[in-house]
């Protein structure tokens, strides 16, 4: 296990971290990108009305950044924690061991280190894959489940994200945010 034991969130662990922590820090992992291509059928869908939450998606371009933020948990809170994010993230997510880029207030990098985060696979039975924006944000505004919204999820994820890294253009993940509104205003 890593020591000490970092968790990264880029989806709802981001502005929901039910968990005890000591330590919390902004920044980035390289090589992957955040696409809504995970199916939700408890947190924000049902298993007849799916939603739509984010994974990580591996990708050659090395400068690819996922922006988000890493906790650090106590040594004795590690097994807690984890068996309490193994159930949250149950649902097709796995545990990965990633290398996190802490950034300052500057936006200065410092030193990376170890940290684990929970990832969709394309090979579990709720990923849903790529679709057209516009397909996954009809989607997205249909569906609810026991966190809430689909749409909130996504709202609070972009806002989330333009607090952590305001110059950082996550077009995904704003590209959806902005059909959402426009279905959501209609």
């Amino acid at each position: 296990m890593i020591s000490p034991l970092w968790i990264f969130g880029y989806g709802s662990l981001i502005w929901k971290a039910d968990f005890p922590f000591i330590e919390k820090t902004s920044g980035y992992i390289k090589s992957y990108v955040r696409r809504f291509y995970q199916c939700s059928v408890d947190h924000r869908g049902t298993s007849a009305k799916p939603g739509r939450v984010v994974t990580l998606i591996p990708t050659n371009d090395t400068e690819a950044k996922v922006w988000g933020v890493a906790y650090r948990i106590s040594s004795e809170n590690e097994e807690s924690v984890l068996r309490h994010l193994d159930h949250r993230e149950k649902g097709g997510y796995e545990q990965v061991n990633l290398k996190f880029y802490p950034v300052d207030k500057l936006r200065s990098v410092m030193n990376s280190f170890d940290c684990i985060t929970y990832f969709a696979s394309e090979r579990n039975q709720y990923f849903a894959g790529e679709a057209d924006i516009n397909t996954i944000a009809r989607q997205v505004v249909q569906c609810s489940g026991i966190s809430g919204t689909n749409k909130e999820y996504v709202y609070k994820l972009a806002e989330s994200m333009r607090n952590i890294a305001p110059i950082v253009e996550d077009s995904h993940l704003f590209a959806l945010e902005a059909a959402v509104r426009n279905l959501d205003n209609s």
